[in-house]
């Protein structure tokens, strides 16, 4: 006996996603994020006390590996240099290359990870204003890190100011270290290309992109492991939140 809907359950179906009104509502999220984390600058010192207390948490746990990492990075620049390219490029190419094709393969998967990853930069962006933190490389020298971004700036465009372009330092808020959204945008990556890709190389490219940025965010000097930790917590929370 053939299967009939009963009257008035069919599931509604979904509008048809429009690039051109999906990409003015992404520009806009970003923009608000750029610009809430530019504003929300905090007092330096207390970034600083921010810093030095996660840091003394960590040795506390022996879950300092940023030292270590800063050191090779600093002593080896044919890893510190790429490294430095990873952490001010790869974030501005891979996380939209996989939103859009996510976008072009199918929508329901691209609506849910459209959100995930929104809700998540938010959750980010409220991290930034409750704990404005100083990044390992902005402590004093007498810690022991080396901000390797300044170090082989001659090698990119950047200069001593993370990862913003040459004379334009300004434009960004160098103490929006908690939580790393570096890893927690690379880890939705990460899971977008687990779930989606279909082969072996997308699969190991999503446990690679985000253990590897990890480990650059921390052995440049931008992060400390614990802020790593949080921005996983972040994308966590996101996610949980997404289907409200």
């Amino acid at each position: 006996m053939p299967h009939t809907e009963t009257p008035g359950t069919e599931a509604a179906p979904h509008p048809r996603l429009r690039w051109w009104t999906e990409l003015p509502l992404i520009v806009l999220v970003y923009a608000c994020y750029s610009a809430g984390r530019l504003l929300v600058r905090g007092d330096v010192s207390d970034a600083v006390d921010h810093g030095l207390a996660i840091l003394d948490i960590e040795k506390a746990l022996h879950l300092n590996a940023e030292h270590p990492l800063n050191r090779l990075f600093t002593r080896e620049p044919w890893i510190g240099v790429p490294a430095d390219f990873w952490y001010a490029s790869l974030h501005y190419v891979v996380t939209p290359a996989i939103l859009i094709w996510l976008f072009r393969s199918r929508a329901v998967r691209y609506r849910a990870a459209r959100t995930w990853l929104m809700t998540s930069t938010f959750i980010g962006l409220i991290g930034f204003t409750l704990l404005p933190t100083c990044p390992p490389r902005l402590l004093d020298a007498g810690h022991g890190f080396v901000d390797t971004m300044a170090q082989y700036s001659s090698y990119g465009w950047w200069g001593g100011e993370a990862s913003a372009p040459r004379g334009l330092g300004g434009m960004t808020n160098q103490y929006a270290a908690m939580p790393s959204l570096h890893v927690g945008w690379a880890l939705w990556c990460g899971v977008m290309l687990w779930r989606h890709g279909g082969t072996r190389t997308a699969k190991a490219a999503g446990v690679v992109y985000p253990l590897v940025t990890t480990i650059v965010v921390m052995g440049t000097a931008n992060h400390y492991f614990l802020d790593a930790v949080a921005g996983a917590a972040v994308m966590a929370a996101g996610l949980l939140l997404t289907p409200f």
